[in-house]
């Protein structure tokens, strides 16, 4: 596999993981099963994985200047 390839595996991973904190917090938050610490942890999380989604699109589409 070339490197674009393992990226794009690597990103299809992050976005369902991604989907599942989402699906996660809007359980947890709407049958109030969760402390704030709990909801605030997977907030957390939720925000580092959309940042290493970013960075692994900006890899695969650098930005470039027409």
């Amino acid at each position: 596999m070339d490197r674009e390839s393992v990226l794009r595996v690597r990103l299809d991973v992050l976005l369902r993981e991604h989907r599942d904190l989402d699906t996660a917090i809007v359980a947890l938050d709407e049958y109030g099963r969760a402390d704030m610490l709990t909801l605030r942890r997977l907030k957390k999380q939720k925000l580092a994985l959309k940042d290493r989604i970013a960075r692994i699109e900006d890899e695969i589409t650098p930005d470039i200047i027409a």
